[in-house]
């Protein structure tokens, strides 16, 4: 057999591989507690007498044809040096049947990708086989080179000991329930560096997470260097070095494209917009004054949090300056979604301007001032072809809002995070496609307390805080994470408009001292519920066996640099079932 003959029997081979999934892929994963892989594939079988092999001090990944994609060339020398160097040692000892001496080393991981063109974008294939056999060569087949890159990582994760050993009989069957997996991070209320930025992005990888959603603005500081309008960085930015330049944004960029991690910016507005008022102080309402003032009730506040300031709608030096900023974020992002925020409209704000008295005072309303801005915004950013996604006050707001006839939903996603499955629901049953961030659930900065000083709340003599100042308290397990249903209540044609879901991590009193054990292992959470569903084949919740396996995936996080937060005692994970609250059977 020729080397071309023997390559295309090989691709063939790894094609009927392919469809062999596609049955299994709308199944749960099997119970194989045996081998921990997080999060949990949707098919993964390992055969009897789970023996393992040694890997090959010449172990290496190779692709079976010629490519030129520099992200999957990047992925396959990043995963060779991480198995062949890791060295993990398991909290607790894989219970098998080492027969070393009877197999051959593990020498090759040959990787097969169908498109190497496919652009890393919403529902792109991330699916994937994998095939460990009694034999020196193992096989992983994607449709993608982002389908092969959570190949590579089930693969990282098969490997394990000092020397490193892997599985053999191993076959998985993968891919993901939702295509949107993610994390928001807020770098307007404090500010984040590159490197922890980047960091992240390597933590969403490893979890097969896709999306880091940047929060780039708001109030309190507007951080993102843009070449059209540089006086909002310039003067917006809490200092010159806490800055993101588009040198920044490229090398970002890139890094989650080496990684398969889409980067979505977010410019939140018309509302959040205070920093603007330092660069253009003409566009912004209300701008500088105290967030609540004395004798005002809480319908008639300016904002709901210190940092005041709107966009004015009604003047058009506005949208001269917003078109600069949209241009320069499409053009520094690629990302096909663009993330304009539209929440927390606060009337007080608005009426403030003595313009905007006028016209409310001629009949005028706060919803048509918000549809103003919406026409004046959406359209543009669509014809730069983009997908546009708001906040899901835009629609359901009590008191400002715009009809859904101005947001088609061909452009429009929404993204929930008020009431839960309550507003999930609304959403989709308006036929608008969307992402779900629900506060009571997904919210990763609740139970911290409130940051607003001289708060009489926190001088109680009898213990009871209530929620301590934090609206959104209590803190969020993992488990509460885990066993959230986001389609909980929906039909199945509802269902299919739930893109997927991110947990949100606000920065009010987080930055980068925090920053990985506020995120982590909580998102990993996420991560197996969205990727594989957090129920067993039998259709149970299974939270509780996933407690081991996060356990020992928290402590490989660690030895991977993130700095994930324990969530048992050590104690725990030596005497499985102890820190049950009901003896296991």
């Amino acid at each position: 057999m020729t080397q071309q003959e023997s390559t295309m029997s090989l691709i063939f081979l790894q094609l009927l591989l392919l469809l062999s999934c596609l049955t299994l892929n709308n199944s749960i994963a099997e119970s194989t507690t045996i081998i921990n892989v997080w999060p949990k594939p949707r098919n993964l079988t390992w055969s009897p007498p789970y023996q393992t092999t040694l890997l090959s001090s010449t172990f290496t990944i190779t692709t079976t044809t010629n490519h030129h994609n520099k992200h999957l060339s990047i992925a396959i020398r990043r995963y060779q040096n991480l198995i062949k160097s890791e060295h993990h040692h398991p909290l607790v000892p894989q219970a098998v049947n080492i027969s070393n001496k009877y197999l051959p080393p593990l020498q090759t991981l040959k990787v097969t990708v169908v498109d190497t063109a496919a652009e890393l974008v919403h529902a792109v294939d991330e699916s994937y086989t994998l095939s460990i056999l009694p034999s020196s060569c193992a096989t992983l087949t994607a449709k993608t080179v982002w389908g092969a890159m959570r190949g590579l990582e089930t693969f990282s994760q098969l490997a394990w000991g000092h020397p490193t050993q892997v599985p053999v009989g191993v076959h998985v069957c993968d891919s993901p329930l939702y295509a949107h997996r993610g994390v928001m991070v807020d770098t307007a209320r404090n500010y984040y560096p590159v490197k922890d930025l980047m960091r992240t992005v390597k933590a969403l990888s490893m979890n097969k997470l896709n999306v880091l959603h940047l929060h780039l603005t708001d109030a309190e500081s507007f951080p993102l260097v843009l070449p059209s309008e540089p006086a909002l960085a310039e003067k917006g930015a809490y200092a010159p070095h806490m800055v993101y330049s588009p040198k920044d944004v490229k090398k970002l960029v890139e890094f989650g494209l080496d990684h398969g991690v889409r980067i979505i910016p977010e410019i939140d507005t018309p509302g959040h917009t205070a920093s603007w008022a330092l660069a253009h102080p003409d566009i912004v309402t209300c701008a500088n004054m105290f967030w609540w003032p004395a004798g005002r009730d809480w319908p008639h506040r300016f904002a709901s949090q210190p940092g005041t300031g709107h966009l004015n709608p009604l003047n058009p030096k506005t949208y001269q300056v917003l078109k600069n900023v949209i241009h320069d974020i499409t053009t520094l992002f690629p990302e096909p979604f663009f993330h304009s925020g539209t929440d927390e409209i606060v009337p007080g704000c608005w009426k403030t301007d003595p313009a905007i008295q006028k016209y409310l005072s001629n009949g005028g309303t706060l919803n048509q001032l918000l549809e103003k801005y919406i026409n004046n915004t959406l359209p543009f950013i669509v014809s730069l072809n983009h997908t546009v996604v708001f906040w899901e006050d835009v629609l359901l707001d009590d008191i400002v809002h715009v009809p859904s006839a101005i947001l088609p939903k061909e452009h429009v996603i929404l993204q929930t995070w008020h009431n839960g499955h309550n507003h999930t629901k609304k959403i989709v049953s308006a036929g608008y496609r969307t992402i779900v961030s629900s506060a009571e659930f997904y919210y990763l900065d609740c139970g911290h307390g409130s940051y607003v000083g001289n708060n009489s709340a926190y001088d109680n003599q009898d213990g009871d805080m209530g929620n301590g100042g934090s609206w959104c308290a209590p803190f969020k397990t993992w488990q509460t994470i885990y066993n959230y249903d986001i389609a909980y209540g929906l039909s199945e044609g509802e269902a299919k408009l739930v893109l997927g879901g991110e947990v949100a991590l606000w920065s009010e009193q987080s930055d980068p001292t925090v920053l990985d054990a506020r995120i982590w292992p909580r998102a990993s959470a996420l991560a197996e519920s969205m990727w594989s569903g957090n129920r067993d084949e039998k259709g149970v919740k299974r939270y509780a066996e996933a407690t081991d396996r996060l356990n020992e995936w928290r402590s490989r996080m660690v030895s991977r640099g993130i700095g994930a937060e324990p969530i048992q005692p050590f104690y725990c994970v030596k005497n499985p079932g102890m820190c049950n609250t009901v003896h296991p059977v």
